[in-house]
C-alpha cells in the first residue's frame, strides 16, 4: 500500500487528505488486493478511525454529486473508492484555520486504478462521473444527519474547480434538485457553515 499526501495546484500540501494506492497482485486469473485494513489505515492517517456506514451510489456519465459535507457536532470523514467505471473526485478544504482553506483537490478514482481517497471531516466532497456508468463506495465515520448536512454549488466560480469537462459553458450536468440549489461558497462562509 502506498499513501500519497495530496497538494493543491499551487503545490501546497493539504493536511489530512490521503490518496491510498493498494498493492495489486495480478496473474492469469485476474487480480487481488487488500481493500481495507483497519490497522494499516489508522497508521497512515495518524489517528484511530472507526467507520459507521458504508454507502454506494451508481450514476451515469455527466452526473455530478456534491459538494456535500456535515457540520459539527456530527461531521463525517469519508473513504471513497470507485468499484466500477471512473469518476473525478473532489475535496474542498472548509477548515477556516487551515493554510489551504478554500482550496480543492481532484483525483481520478476508477476500477482500473483501485485508488481510494481519505477525506477527513472538514472538507466538502463531490464527484463527476466520466465513464458511461460508475459505482462509488463511501466508508463514513459518522452517521448521516439531516440537520448537519450542508452543500456548496458544484461550479462555484470562487472555488474554480477544474472539472474535466471540454466545454464547461455548455455542459449540462445530471444533478439533483437539491444540489442544483446549493449555495455559493461565499454564502456558506457568511452564514458560518464552515469548520
Amino acid at each position: 500500500m502506498k499513501i500519497v499526501n495530496l497538494k493543491t495546484l499551487e503545490g501546497q500540501e493539504v493536511e489530512g487528505l490521503r490518496l491510498i494506492q493498494p498493492e495489486i497482485f495480478n496473474d492469469h486469473r485476474g487480480f487481488f488486493y487488500e481493500s481495507w485494513n483497519q490497522v494499516k489505515f489508522n497508521e497512515n492517517v495518524g489517528e484511530s478511525i472507526s467507520f459507521h456506514q458504508d454507502n454506494i451510489s451508481f450514476s451515469k456519465k455527466d452526473t455530478i454529486r456534491g459538494l456535500h459535507y456535515q457540520l459539527n457536532p456530527k461531521p463525517q470523514g469519508k473513504l471513497i473508492s470507485c468499484s466500477f467505471g471512473s469518476v473525478f473526485d473532489v475535496a474542498v478544504d472548509l477548515r477556516s484555520q487551515s493554510l489551504t482553506f478554500g482550496s480543492w483537490i481532484g483525483v481520478e478514482l476508477s476500477f482500473e486504478n483501485n485508488h481510494q481517497l481519505w477525506i477527513p471531516p472538514g472538507f466538502a466532497h463531490g464527484f463527476l462521473v466520466v465513464s458511461e456508468f460508475a459505482q462509488v463506495q463511501y466508508k463514513v465515520n459518522g452517521f448521516w444527519d439531516k440537520s448537519s448536512e450542508r452543500s456548496i454549488y458544484w461550479n462555484d466560480p470562487e472555488l474554480s474547480i477544474e472539472w474535466p469537462i471540454k466545454n464547461i459553458a455548455s455542459f449540462k450536468p445530471i444533478i439533483s434538485t437539491k444540489d442544483f440549489s446549493s449555495p455559493m461558497f461565499n454564502q456558506v462562509k457568511i452564514k458560518g457553515d464552515i469548520f
